[in-house]
């Protein structure tokens, strides 16, 4: 089994678990770790028949062609929006770009994913989903109108495991991160670590239930999640998450402006 990516940095020590939140602040406390309950009040007005089939669409990931190994075990999709009050505006496709100073393994790379499908754009789970996020940034939401959209599967099997954050603990180059589990299944590890820019531990947590979900401030810390296994008596297990991106918008600019 496989321990680590090639060229992924050297592991940082392992934070305490600690309560939601973290120790107040410059800013106030740099994240938020909320159960499933922000996210399903948020969709209560949403049919469940959309909630399913949002869910499902994880289904329908393309492999991740810039991981570098020789069986995938990464898939995912990718959008970018102008967050409006009663909608999100989706932007021209663009790669995504992370610079080499945040992202060791794949910075300085524009990575073109997959866009996301019509139907998860354009339908009112995203929708309500950013909206909820948005309202629950750890700092100041003014200028916070731009977000890119991820939507991740990571799988493991007995003999590879898979890696959720390649790069090692690492800062992603946005104003705000928030990471909301869809799926865990037949799967052990990963672990979300939270530091601050010291590289002390604040704050680790695996994420299980669908739709819990940690929103942290990009600027003020850093995070990691260890790999993904599979759990005891499985071949094979999964892991879906959808990443929230928040930054200032510029549409006339084909990259994540960053913050």
């Amino acid at each position: 089994m496989t321990s680590s990516p090639p060229g992924a940095p050297a592991a940082a020590p392992r934070p305490p678990r600690t309560p939601s939140g973290a120790p107040a602040g410059p800013g106030g406390p740099p994240f938020g770790h909320f159960g499933p309950e922000l996210l399903r009040d948020a969709l209560g007005g949403v049919p469940a028949g959309a909630v399913e089939e949002f869910a499902e669409s994880w289904e329908d990931l393309p492999a991740d062609a810039h991981l570098g190994t020789d069986t995938p075990y990464r898939f995912r999709r990718y959008g970018r929006f102008r967050i409006r009050a009663d909608r999100l505006e989706p932007l021209p496709h663009a790669a995504f770009f992370q610079d080499a100073s945040v992202n060791k393994v794949h910075g300085g790379v524009e990575r073109l994913f997959a866009p996301l499908t019509g139907a998860v754009a354009g339908g009112e789970v995203l929708r309500a989903v950013v909206h909820a996020l948005r309202r629950h940034l750890p700092g100041p939401r003014a200028g916070m109108d731009a977000c890119g959209v991820h939507q991740i599967r990571v799988t493991a099997t007995a003999g590879a495991e898979g890696h959720p954050a390649p790069e090692g603990v690492h800062q992603d180059g946005h104003c705000y991160v928030a990471q909301v589990l869809i799926r865990r299944e037949d799967v052990r590890g990963a672990e979300s670590c939270l530091y601050d820019l010291r590289r002390r531990p604040l704050h680790r947590a695996v994420l299980t239930a669908p739709l819990e979900t940690i929103v942290l401030d990009d600027r003020r810390l850093l995070h990691g999640v260890s790999p993904v296994r599979p759990a005891p008596g499985a071949a094979s297990g999964v892991r879906d998450m959808l990443l929230v991106d928040f930054f200032p918008g510029d549409p006339g600019d084909p990259r994540d402006p960053g913050c």
